[in-house]
Protein backbone atom coordinates (compact mmCIF):
# COMPACT_ATOMS: atom_id res chain seq x y z
CA UNK A 1 0.00 0.00 0.00
CA UNK A 2 1.33 3.37 -1.03
CA UNK A 3 1.61 5.81 1.87
CA UNK A 4 2.41 9.49 1.58
CA UNK A 5 2.54 11.57 4.74
CA UNK A 6 3.32 15.27 4.60
CA UNK A 7 4.41 17.17 7.69
CA UNK A 8 6.06 20.38 8.78
CA UNK A 9 3.29 22.86 8.14
CA UNK A 10 2.29 25.54 10.58
CA UNK A 11 1.54 29.19 11.19
CA UNK A 12 3.99 31.74 9.86
CA UNK A 13 4.04 35.44 9.19
CA UNK A 14 4.64 36.91 5.73
CA UNK A 15 8.27 36.64 4.79
CA UNK A 16 8.77 33.65 7.04
CA UNK A 17 9.96 30.15 6.21
CA UNK A 18 8.89 26.57 6.70
CA UNK A 19 10.27 23.23 5.63
CA UNK A 20 7.81 20.56 4.63
CA UNK A 21 8.69 16.88 4.57
CA UNK A 22 7.00 13.93 2.95
CA UNK A 23 7.57 10.40 4.15
CA UNK A 24 6.73 7.64 1.71
CA UNK A 25 6.43 3.87 1.65
CA UNK A 26 4.85 1.08 -0.36
CA UNK A 27 6.50 1.75 -3.73
CA UNK A 28 9.93 1.92 -5.33
CA UNK A 29 10.66 5.53 -4.39
CA UNK A 30 13.85 5.84 -6.44
CA UNK A 31 11.93 5.03 -9.64
CA UNK A 32 9.49 7.93 -9.39
CA UNK A 33 9.56 11.61 -9.84
CA UNK A 34 7.72 13.33 -7.03
CA UNK A 35 5.66 16.47 -6.84
CA UNK A 36 4.11 18.85 -4.35
CA UNK A 37 0.65 20.24 -4.92
CA UNK A 38 -1.49 22.49 -2.78
CA UNK A 39 -5.11 23.36 -2.23
CA UNK A 40 -6.03 26.78 -0.97
CA UNK A 41 -9.33 27.35 0.83
CA UNK A 42 -12.20 27.16 -1.65
CA UNK A 43 -9.91 26.41 -4.60
CA UNK A 44 -8.79 23.41 -6.60
CA UNK A 45 -5.51 21.58 -6.55
CA UNK A 46 -2.52 23.56 -7.79
CA UNK A 47 0.82 22.08 -8.84
CA UNK A 48 3.71 23.66 -6.94
CA UNK A 49 6.98 21.84 -7.64
CA UNK A 50 8.43 18.60 -8.96
CA UNK A 51 11.65 16.65 -8.88
CA UNK A 52 12.80 13.93 -11.26
CA UNK A 53 13.45 10.40 -10.06
CA UNK A 54 17.20 11.04 -10.22
CA UNK A 55 16.93 14.32 -8.38
CA UNK A 56 18.84 16.05 -11.15
CA UNK A 57 15.89 18.05 -12.44
CA UNK A 58 13.56 20.27 -10.49
CA UNK A 59 10.54 22.18 -11.68
CA UNK A 60 8.56 25.01 -10.14
CA UNK A 61 5.36 26.87 -10.74
CA UNK A 62 6.05 30.47 -11.66
CA UNK A 63 4.47 31.77 -8.47
CA UNK A 64 7.04 29.96 -6.27
CA UNK A 65 10.20 30.26 -8.35
CA UNK A 66 13.02 31.67 -6.30
CA UNK A 67 11.12 31.13 -3.05
CA UNK A 68 10.58 27.37 -2.76
CA UNK A 69 13.08 24.53 -3.17
CA UNK A 70 12.29 20.86 -3.60
CA UNK A 71 14.72 18.08 -2.74
CA UNK A 72 14.74 14.34 -2.21
CA UNK A 73 16.55 11.82 -0.03
CA UNK A 74 16.37 8.38 -1.59
CA UNK A 75 18.01 6.76 1.44
CA UNK A 76 15.05 7.89 3.54
CA UNK A 77 12.36 7.67 0.84
CA UNK A 78 11.52 11.28 1.53
CA UNK A 79 11.10 14.56 -0.28
CA UNK A 80 11.17 18.02 1.19
CA UNK A 81 9.97 21.45 0.22
CA UNK A 82 11.69 24.50 1.63
CA UNK A 83 9.31 27.45 1.65
CA UNK A 84 10.90 30.88 1.95
CA UNK A 85 9.52 34.41 1.79
CA UNK A 86 6.01 33.12 2.35
CA UNK A 87 3.04 35.17 1.24
CA UNK A 88 -0.60 35.22 2.28
CA UNK A 89 -1.52 33.48 -0.96
CA UNK A 90 0.68 30.49 -0.02
CA UNK A 91 -1.88 29.52 2.61
CA UNK A 92 -3.05 26.04 1.65
CA UNK A 93 -2.91 22.37 2.45
CA UNK A 94 0.22 20.95 0.85
CA UNK A 95 0.32 17.39 -0.46
CA UNK A 96 3.10 15.27 -1.87
CA UNK A 97 2.54 12.59 -4.44
CA UNK A 98 4.18 10.53 -7.16
CA UNK A 99 4.46 12.19 -10.57
CA UNK A 100 1.95 9.63 -11.82
CA UNK A 101 -0.58 11.28 -9.48
CA UNK A 102 -2.25 8.00 -8.66
CA UNK A 103 -1.97 8.06 -4.89
CA UNK A 104 -2.85 10.58 -2.25
CA UNK A 105 -2.07 10.83 1.40
CA UNK A 106 -2.17 13.17 4.34
CA UNK A 107 -1.42 16.81 3.62
CA UNK A 108 -0.01 19.46 5.89
CA UNK A 109 -1.53 22.88 6.52
CA UNK A 110 0.47 26.04 5.88
CA UNK A 111 -1.10 29.26 7.12
CA UNK A 112 0.47 32.64 6.49
CA UNK A 113 -0.99 35.31 8.76
CA UNK A 114 -0.20 38.72 10.13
Amino acid sequence: EVQLVASGGGLVQPGGSLKLSCSTSGFNFASYGMIWVRQAPGKGLEWVAGISHTGQNTYYADFVKGRFAISRDDAKNMISLQLNNLKFEDTAIYYCTKDTVDSWGQGTQVTVYS
